[in-house]
């Protein structure tokens, strides 16, 4: 068997089983990611280094029948803007060139705690601010399902590495969809937490009313145990998970609007699939969310914008002219029209409980409402960058200006995905409801 190839969880078992050993897992890894001819498009740098030591501990572990988790001596990838301890972490930024973290951010050193191996830190969109996964500062990495294709972002490397099998799964970030997109984009299953819910001490900061960490892997079950890693908690309870019963709110309206074709299809088959599964399917249609969307601008960006204007005025000629761009949109916000703003979006937030989505397990859009766009034309034409990456980044910012936790799953379509927003808080039960959706979607 190709374990490179299978879950996070399965390997797991593997080890467990004694049927697959954390050394030599670890070093099939290394090699087939050296080997690649795009590694240095997908991995920042490599830890090898560390990975080898961290997996001749978890082989011991597994010889002596103590494994600290089920993912003990699991390697996986780490986005390069959570700290790692003697490594450099750049953000993918030419501003933070040559940063190297004293220790690790508080999630990489809890999943190492855990038995988790450290692979290396991957490429990613500069200072995390775009959805499109473009980087031409530093490198930017091929879709793994067509590499003329962007790769989502801005957890980029993240999302490729797991679907080229570089990792057994990676960990993002994501501020308004950056691990969601490039996990959509990549056929991937990708979860945001609610917003809070893990540690962000040790991650380079976009917009920290909105940053959360989150992983991005080839199962549901893989995510619901990176998050209980991280969240330093038991893993969620996933048997017997099964759409049956389960009642889910379809979004009418705005995260429709401009979508491709092909993504409307794919959606509505899953939709369709989800039903016949015994899922209850309710449409609703509501103005509060062209309330809270029309709010992004000036919640977004002048957050952004304030964190590292002085980096970024120090030196504007490192940055990428549309990155550079967006967050100079965020000095057109005044202060009170800032405070104003969030003002009006915790409002929303409370009006979304309690009138919208009270008596519903999860809210269903399409994860991305396009298709991957073509690198090269992004590179040379800036409007369509800035129109594409809006799109783009429109129904998964959708789960962060509400303060929802969001799981995106494979529809069956290439690049097309599902996502399902829970309750915030509840992230444990959003996990049990995508793995029974997830079931649903594997038996078409």
């Amino acid at each position: 068997m190709e374990w490179r190839f299978q879950s996070a969880t399965q390997q797991g078992r593997a080890i467990l089983a004694g049927l697959l050993d954390p050394i030599d897992q670890t070093e099939a890894y290394l090699a087939a990611a050296k080997d690649h001819p795009d590694c240095d498009r997908i991995y920042a740098r490599l830890t090898s280094a560390r990975a080898r030591s961290e997996a001749v501990a978890a082989h011991d572990r597994a010889k002596q029948e103590r494994r600290h988790s089920l993912l003990d001596g699991v390697a996986i990838s780490w986005k390069d803007n959570i700290d790692s301890g003697g490594t450099v972490t750049e953000a993918g930024s030419k501003l933070l060139e040559g940063r190297v973290p004293r220790k690790d951010g508080n999630v990489l050193a809890r999943a190492a705690r855990r038995g988790t191996v450290c692979l290396g830190k991957t490429h990613m969109t500069e200072l995390a601010f775009s959805g499109l996964g473009l980087n031409p500062v530093t490198a930017t990495p091929p879709n793994a399902l067509d590499p003329t294709l962007a790769p989502g972002g801005s957890s980029s490397g993240a999302a490729v590495s797991v679907a080229l099998g570089l990792a057994a799964a990676a960990i993002g970030t994501d501020t308004g969809g950056s691990v969601r997109v490039p996990a959509a984009w990549n056929g991937l299953v990708g979860f945001k937490p609610t917003h809070g819910a893990l540690p962000e001490k040790g991650v380079v900061p976009l917009a920290r009313k909105f940053d959360i960490p989150g992983p991005i892997a080839r199962t549901v079950e893989d995510c619901a145990e990176l998050f209980a890693i991280m969240a330093d908690q038991p893993a969620p309870d996933l048997e017997g998970a099964s759409a049956k019963g389960l009642r889910l709110m379809v979004l009418e309206g705005l995260p429709f609007d401009d979508a491709e074709s092909g993504v409307v299809t794919a959606f509505q088959d899953a939709v369709d699939r989800l039903g016949q599964a015994g899922a209850q399917i309710a449409h609703v249609y509501t103005d509060w969310l062209d309330k809270a969307m029309a709010l992004s601008p000036q919640v977004f960006a002048p957050e952004a914008y304030g964190i590292w204007r002085a980096q970024i005025e120090d030196a504007p000629e490192l940055m990428w002219p549309p990155i550079l761009e967006r967050f100079r949109g965020g000095a057109d916000v005044s202060g009170p029209d800032y405070v104003a703003a969030w003002e009006s979006l915790t409002r929303i937030r409370r009006k979304w409980i309690k009138e919208v989505v009270g008596g519903y397990d999860a809210v269903l859009v399409p994860t991305v409402p396009i298709l991957p766009p073509v690198t090269q034309r992004l590179l040379d034409d800036q409007k369509e960058f800035v129109r594409a990456n809006l799109l783009t980044l429109r129904n998964t910012r959708i789960a962060n200006l509400l303060g929802l936790p969001s799981v995106t799953l494979p529809t069956g379509l290439p690049a097309c995905g599902i996502s399902l927003m829970g309750h915030a808080g509840l992230d444990r039960h959003l996990l049990r409801v995508a793995a029974g959706a997830e079931t649903a979607l594997a038996v078409a």
